[in-house]
């Protein structure tokens, strides 16, 4: 999760991409929203982003997005991003080792002043989100 305009963001190493593993990603992010905010969380058609079985948080709204539509997603430049700079041409021996060079790209990521605001900030996003926050 990135707060489009700035480099505030949030994430979670799992095992698998499925009901579960978002269900965890959802409390745990919950538990960073102040108790004053709301959290308007976009997300493509993944089948495990609208499980029947998951148990959305009040301070969270899930915004699916249109299908086939990377373009509108802003945490999609920031998988390429992670992909091109840090993660690709790399064999990596078991899922101890996978786990280990995602948590240092994403680090090395957050530490880049400005990038993840650079990667994220659509002019659509942006516009939206400056009304939201007014």
């Amino acid at each position: 999760m990135i707060e489009p305009g700035t480099d505030n963001a949030f994430a979670l190493i799992l095992p698998d991409a499925n009901a579960a593993g978002m269900q965890a990603f959802l409390d745990a992010f919950a538990e960073t929203i102040a108790d004053d905010e709301h959290v308007a969380l976009l997300l493509d058609g993944a089948g495990w982003h609208s499980g029947k079985s998951l148990c959305v948080p009040l301070n969270i709204t899930l915004v699916p997005l249109p299908p086939y539509s990377p373009e509108l997603n802003p945490v999609e430049r920031v998988w390429l991003y992670l992909k091109e700079r840090f993660l690709s041409m790399r064999l990596l021996n078991d899922y101890k080792a996978i786990v280990t060079a995602a948590s240092r790209a994403w680090k090395r990521l957050c530490r880049q002043s400005g990038r993840l605001t650079s990667l994220t900030s659509y002019p659509w996003i942006t516009r939206a989100y400056g009304q939201v926050k007014h």
